[in-house]
């Protein structure tokens, strides 16, 4: 009976492994043999409406994966919902993609306030969430093992377009108009710090809700600071809002944003002009780059999405998706969360349309690069930099 026990014991540990599925698709949420789901939210509708852009071109770009026969034979399939810039409307998708429609993972979301309302119950879940579009420094801080950040931190963003500003045009008066919340105040808080540094500070503070329409009275107070250079760090509406009551008034200054309002064409047709001139920083290639990617994405865009409008918004929603389509191909046809998480992992100055990435166990900041540009009258970008390295 002795020598039988390693026997008996051998058998069942094989019937063990035996017994266990023979695919992942079997186990995993979101993954089957032929398809892996993917969740997304943006803002179709409402204030941020312009923003909605980034949806329909992650839209385009797993299209074109899918076109191209997937990834080790599953087609992607893309989920998306309207959250209209609302966090509590976001919180309600999140859980619905995740429980109902069984997401496997999370690419993209639009929104410091929508994607701040999900973030805890995201990585609860153990859902893989590549690229929320916001550079606030909590999705980093502290490392969340789920959670792989792209956009680069408004923070260092705003830091070195103060900077910009300050050494290259020689602005010494600078004001800012800032969207009262996590976005808006970590812009707010890159430029006091430049400014810090030149024992300096912005001449003037002014915040907006969300809700807010009247912005006659910020431009009657940024016209009697004095500024020479004004900073917005704002949605797309309230930009075009405070440039049209600063003309009204006939005050003057260089305007300057971040890269979230980055779609030359689309500010000069909203701000009936009004946008040219305006300096900002941008995280992807510019919409006519020769660069091989940006030549396939436009060529697809023609065939698949024509009736879309080329546009930064639009295919700046290319840039969340694609490292994550990098990691399913590393992680190979056994997908599951653990896998995709250690091939993102393995991102090494990898890049898509925007600057490089890098991941690893300790490290969750995607882009570190931005370049400047200044808006011409017709909406394009007058390219004024090469990448600089904005994050250590």
């Amino acid at each position: 009976m002795v020598r039988r026990i390693p026997i008996i014991c051998g058998f069942l540990v094989l019937l063990v492994f035996n017994s266990a599925p023979l695919s992942s698709a079997q186990q995993v949420r979101g993954v089957t043999d032929h398809e892996i789901l993917v969740g997304q939210w943006g803002p179709l509708t409402g204030p941020a409406a312009a923003w909605g852009a980034t949806v329909r071109g992650a839209g385009l770009f797993f299209k074109i994966i899918n076109e191209q026969g997937g990834i080790h034979g599953r087609k992607i399939r893309h989920i998306f919902r309207d959250d209209s810039y609302q966090p509590a409307k976001t919180k309600a998708i999140a859980k619905e993609l995740v429980e109902e429609a069984g997401i496997f993972a999370m690419v993209g979301g639009l929104g410091t306030g929508p994607c701040m309302a999900v973030k805890d119950y995201l990585m609860e879940n153990k859902v893989p969430w590549i690229g929320p579009a916001s550079g606030v420094r909590h999705f980093t801080e502290p490392l969340q093992k789920y959670l792989f950040a792209v956009y680069p931190l408004y923070d260092d963003e705003a830091y070195h377009l103060a900077g910009f500003l300050y050494e290259r045009l020689g602005s010494r008066k600078i004001a800012v108009f800032y969207q009262n919340d996590e976005y808006g105040k970590q812009g707010l808080e890159g430029i006091e710090r430049y400014l810090k540094e030149r024992k300096s500070n912005p001449v003037a503070k002014l915040s907006a809700e969300v809700t807010d329409r009247d912005l006659s009275t910020h431009a009657l107070k940024l016209k009697d600071s004095g500024a020479d250079a004004v900073i917005l760090w704002t949605m797309p509406g309230h930009a075009s809002l405070l440039l049209g009551e600063s003309a009204k008034i006939g005050f003057k200054a260089q305007w300057a944003t971040g890269s979230a309002l980055s779609d030359g064409p689309f500010m000069i047709q909203v701000t009936k002009g009004l946008w040219a001139g305006m300096i900002h920083p941008n995280t992807v290639e510019l919409p006519d780059s020769n660069h091989p990617l940006m030549m396939k994405y436009r060529e697809w865009h023609k065939k698949l999405e024509p009736q879309e409008r080329w546009g930064h918004f639009y295919y700046g929603g290319i840039l969340f998706p694609e490292p994550f389509v990098e990691g399913l191909r590393r992680a190979g046809r056994n997908l599951t969360e653990e896998n995709l998480i250690r091939a993102m992992e393995t991102l090494r100055d990898w890049k898509g349309i925007g600057p490089p990435i890098t991941y690893g166990p300790a490290e969750r900041q995607g882009f570190k690069h931005t370049f400047f540009g200044k808006v011409r009258p017709d909406g394009t970008i007058e390219r004024l930099t090469d990448w600089i390295r904005i994050t250590n």
